[in-house]
């Protein structure tokens, strides 16, 4: 490993019991193992988070600057989807 940095974390009794569990059955070297892991797992979810996040932002400008908002008639704008579905699959 690189350049590390120690950190001190507080965490719940049953966690630390969790982190320990998982060390004395030989899953996990060390405690700081269990936790790189899981600092692993929560910075994909959170990356992913962050561009779902940025995503959302941008349709929601692009809605915003597509004009103003008009009426629907949502029955008809289902009757519509409905046939344009039909007709892909019928092939015509």
């Amino acid at each position: 490993m690189s350049k590390v940095e120690k950190v001190s974390i507080s965490m719940t009794p049953q966690h630390a019991e969790l982190l320990r569990d998982a060390v004395q059955s030989g899953a996990y070297a060390s405690g700081s193992e269990v936790v790189r892991e899981a600092l692993r797992d929560w910075s994909a979810k959170w990356i992913e988070k962050r561009e779902t996040t940025a995503r959302l932002q941008a349709l929601w400008e692009e809605g915003k600057n597509s004009g103003p908002a008009v009426e629907l008639d949502l029955d008809a704008a289902l009757d519509e989807a409905r046939e344009e579905l039909a007709a892909a699959i019928h092939g015509r």
